[in-house]
């Protein structure tokens, strides 16, 4: 039967909803282990657009004789994230979108970013959401590699904003992200 109750948006916890640490680090398996702020850095405010999560599957059709489909088999499939960094003067924004070698010193002393064709390494993600009545959802990408940005505009009537796609590539057990949901409890 359908419940109105079971419908949600979603929104970012007032704590955060983007964590970035290094490729491979250990991601909590629930909704309710605190985030270890010595591995993981809160990248701020995102857009009010939130995050899309895209999955792109590619598949081949096999054709019997006379047309009919008679079997079709996956031969790519992309898991992608996809969301606008806002907080263009945190540090911690700043290593993800440029690489953490091409930044160097402080907001308050000054910071030197240099821009060139090197690689960002991959990274593990951790992703925060409340959802309806107070609900948790967490969701872990234990690789993620950004993929695009998108053009970075300076006006001003706009937040300078990184547009960021992450694509995530499976780990050890063949998952590209993992996603952990739990309702709020009722005290009382």
């Amino acid at each position: 039967m359908a419940n109105a109750q079971n419908v949600s948006a979603a929104k970012p916890p007032i704590a955060g909803a983007i964590y970035v640490g290094t490729a491979g680090a250990t991601l909590p398996t629930d909704t309710d282990t605190a985030i270890d702020t010595t591995v993981f850095k809160d990248l701020g405010y995102v857009s009010s657009d939130g995050i899309t999560n895209s999955t792109n599957i590619e598949s081949n059709d096999v054709k019997a004789w006379g047309g009919d489909t008679v079997l079709t088999t996956i031969t790519s499939k992309d898991d992608t994230y996809k969301f606008t960094l806002i907080e263009s003067l945190n540090q911690a924004v700043l290593e993800f979108v440029y690489g953490k070698n091409n930044v160097s010193g402080d907001l308050t002393n000054g910071l030197s970013i240099q821009v060139s064709s090197e690689d960002v390494p991959e990274v593990s993600i951790i992703i925060d959401m409340l959802r309806r009545n107070n609900t948790k959802q967490r969701i872990c990408i234990p690789y993620a590699k950004t993929s695009a940005i998108d053009d970075i505009v300076y006006n001003d009537s706009d937040a300078t904003g990184f547009g960021t796609t992450l694509k995530c590539t499976p780990d050890a057990s063949g998952y590209t992200h993992y996603e952990y949901i739990k309702k709020a409890q009722v005290s009382g």
